[in-house]
């Protein structure tokens, strides 16, 4: 094989280009997001994904910043917090964190397997 391609690959770095586009971000997990830099399309699957995380971190307390515009990423975004199964409420920020361009969510509690088994244990 030449240095040129190695196992039927184009040399070049366009395999290597392409692969770097496909990684998925990297976002500190903090508790707020802000939803402005993202595509209108990945907005459901990574407000779920943020939302499991932050539960599994361990917030009981987090805030997406949706921006004020006409309303229509807050009526998404606050669509998809009524039905998710993590949270348990959330409301409009208060006008000192952001006002109705971001919303308030409150998370249940993540439930561990060790949890289960202690209170199966308590129960008997």
């Amino acid at each position: 094989m030449s240095g040129t391609q190695a196992e039927g690959r184009p040399a070049g770095g366009l395999e290597e280009a392409a692969s770097e586009e496909d990684r998925p971000i990297r976002i500190p997990l903090e508790d707020s997001l802000d939803l402005h830099s993202f595509p209108p399309q990945e907005i459901p699957d990574l407000v779920e994904e943020y939302l499991e995380a932050c539960q599994g971190a361990g917030y009981a307390e987090v805030r997406i910043i949706h921006g004020r515009g006409i309303g229509a990423q807050r009526r998404i975004v606050q669509s998809l917090l009524q039905k998710s199964t993590l949270v348990r409420s959330f409301h409009d920020a208060p006008s000192d964190r952001g006002g109705w361009g971001a919303t308030i969510v409150y998370l249940w509690p993540a439930v561990h397997s060790d949890d289960h088994y202690l209170e199966s244990e308590e129960q008997r």
